[in-house]
């Protein structure tokens, strides 16, 4: 006589052997991608309230920093050199968000343009193996950006601006006597020797800190120049974040 406990295992094979509920009809199949594509779409949304944080968070840092920098001669050349590191860590921030943001994008994209669009305008020539790439996507989620691709986007598009300002108050405060302890009557500097002696930054030379500096944006705008990927999505006159 077959027990209880003898019937237990057999029921969690049973259990094991069935076969999981998926949807049959049309009807069910997009009900499914509909849900599907809201949940994709809070995803999307949630990592791009990330990035405009950490954007903001950088415009803040560099308004207040020109602000302390700028409002009184006391005030050192050096906060505005701190800031500039700043900006550079608030970028390698978004960089890796941005990352996670454009698995998203591109899931939501696929869905749009493949199966959304052709309902409102069927396309013969619009590919036909989307879902077979967001099923795989889901199946094995990889970045579809390198960190340093994702770091050359935010950069040409927003911190670049932010570069730009500090260097040039940068500039404006080692070269401009008024906004120097020792409050110069002159509007702007005699030498190069007063612009020198004005970048002295603690022990490191003045003519040290500019080449340091100089380099610095050199790299950071040969980094911006670099050729960008342009294809589909990301071509010219396209409209991506």
């Amino acid at each position: 006589m077959e027990t209880k406990q003898d019937r237990v295992p057999s029921a969690r094979e049973e259990e094991g052997m069935r076969i999981p509920l998926m949807p049959g009809t049309p009807g069910e199949i997009t009900n499914s991608l509909s849900h599907y594509y809201r949940g994709e779409l809070g995803r999307m949304t949630s990592w791009r309230d990330r990035i405009d944080r950490t954007s903001n968070w950088a415009i803040t840092v560099v308004a207040a920093l020109l602000s302390v920098s700028l409002s009184t001669p006391t005030s050192h050349h050096g906060v505005l050199l701190f800031g500039i590191m700043l900006v550079t860590l608030l970028l390698m921030i978004e960089a890796r968000r941005y990352r996670f943001f454009d698995i998203y994008r591109a899931r939501i994209r696929q869905v749009e343009r493949c199966y959304f669009a052709q309902i409102m305008a069927p396309d013969a020539n619009a590919g036909s193996e989307w879902a077979t790439v967001i099923a795989n996507s889901l199946r094995k989620p990889r970045f579809l950006l390198s960190y340093h691709e994702a770091m050359h986007r935010r950069l040409k598009r927003n911190y670049g601006w932010m570069y730009l300002i500090l260097l040039l108050a940068w500039c404006l405060k080692i070269s401009t006597p008024k906004l120097q302890t020792e409050g110069m009557p002159a509007l702007q500097a005699q030498s190069w020797t007063y612009v020198i002696d004005n970048a002295v930054l603690g022990p490191i030379p003045g003519l040290v800190v500019i080449a340091i500096v100089l380099t610095f944006y050199l790299g950071m705008l040969a980094f911006a120049l670099r050729p960008d990927r342009d294809e589909g999505e990301f071509g010219h006159g396209e409209a991506h974040v």
